[in-house]
């Protein structure tokens, strides 16, 4: 059809339920090729028995979900008349993600900030957004954008901050092997493009995370 189809897109509109069942079998048979040829014994080591099948089933249904499932469901409900709110909203989620380069885990807090004008949406949404993003293969800078932009689209608002904190098994796992390294990034835009109102949402995320 001509789509893009990156690591971090969703491609959820071409798959259906039947054909994730025929991804998981296809990426198992290609599992088991990538086992052989570690000389992993597969037929008779108990623990490897099955090893290509749950990889599989583990990519196409938790790892990268968020390529193959629908975005969630988002309603927005108006922010008008006496109950306006106007102030600083903080949503916390933590995240789980995959590196796009080495396929190690990403393990974070994400954290949102908005200042909302005429719609709001639950609180569960955030989270339910955020993770749907990460839940791909990804590099954070542009896990962090794409969850402020969907988050700016769902609301209405301009007034959007993301802040990402996260661990990266590609850091840990291997190579410099720097076990406390933290990778943060931040996208702000609209109102919090003001440093006192960016102040501020940085004073919030402190705060929950003292909690």
């Amino acid at each position: 059809s001509g789509k893009r189809f990156f690591a971090c897109d969703n491609v959820s509109e071409f798959i259906n339920e039947e054909d994730k069942e025929g991804l998981i079998n296809e990426a198992a048979a290609a599992f088991e090729l990538v086992l052989d040829s570690l000389l992993i014994d597969t037929e008779n080591d108990p623990n490897s028995q099955g090893t290509a099948r749950r990889l599989a089933k583990t990519y196409i249904n938790e790892l990268m979900a968020g390529r193959f499932d629908p975005a969630p469901d988002i309603t927005a409900f108006p922010n008008e008349g006496d109950g306006t709110y106007s102030g600083m909203l903080v949503v916390r989620a933590e995240l789980i993600s995959m590196c796009s380069h080495h396929h190690q885990p990403v393990r974070g807090t994400c954290f949102i900030g908005i200042i909302p004008t005429k719609k709001v949406i639950g609180l569960s949404k955030y989270v339910r957004v955020a993770q749907w993003y990460a839940r791909r293969g990804q590099l954070q800078e542009e896990l962090t954008v794409q969850i402020a932009n969907h988050i700016m689209k769902a609301t209405e608002s301009p007034n959007v901050a993301v802040y990402i904190e996260a661990e990266h098994g590609c850091m840990c796992n291997r190579g410099i092997g720097a076990f406390s390294s933290l990778t943060q990034t931040t996208v702000v835009k609209g109102e919090f493009e003001n440093m006192n109102v960016k102040n501020e949402f940085f004073q919030q995320i402190q705060m929950q995370k003292r909690v």
